[in-house]
């Protein structure tokens, strides 16, 4: 099942109701889907390796505590988290600014991820490398996230159960 962006993710609360998530595609709903959101964005930084390896780290940890307490909704979240970390380091290594698209996001279009219609700006030649290594710091802990054996019983469980 595609992301729901019907919902009201201004009340609904995914850790009471957990039927409501879906899983989506890639980094869906990261930025909607509450209470982890606000749980996990404070921790996200990006900006270089230092911030890339202390951030990762701490969404790793709360992937793990997730998993633990049997919170597939949050472990997803957590990785969709890293994996953003991972796709917004690389935006950034490769567009001066971090700006991939011209022009602004199409109101209707606000949340979701894609062009939207919009052109790709060209890329950088020359990749700023601590964003670039940055990127590698979340792209490891993304590797590690998806493949964690309980993270892949969890949502095969959860799928099995609500759907994607």
């Amino acid at each position: 099942m595609p992301f729901d962006y019907t919902l009201d993710f201004h009340t609904v609360d995914f850790r009471q109701h957990p039927e409501l998530y879906r899983v989506g595609r890639g980094e869906q709903g990261v930025l909607l889907v509450q209470p982890y959101k606000g749980e996990i964005l404070p921790h996200w930084r990006f900006k270089d390796a230092a911030a890339a390896r202390e951030s990762s780290a701490t969404i790793y940890g709360l992937f793990e505590a997730y998993l633990k307490a049997h919170d597939f909704v949050g472990a997803d979240m957590a990785r969709k988290f890293i994996q953003m970390g991972f796709t917004r380091a690389r935006r950034y290594a490769n567009h001066k600014g971090g700006k991939k698209y011209a022009g602004p996001v199409p109101d209707d279009k606000k949340g979701q991820s894609g062009a939207h219609g919009r052109a790709e700006l060209p890329r950088t030649t020359h990749p700023d490398p601590d964003k670039v290594e940055a990127a590698a710091i979340f792209k490891r802990k993304w590797d590690e996230a998806k493949t964690n054996p309980e993270y892949i019983r969890q949502k095969e469980a959860f799928v099995e159960k609500y759907g994607k």
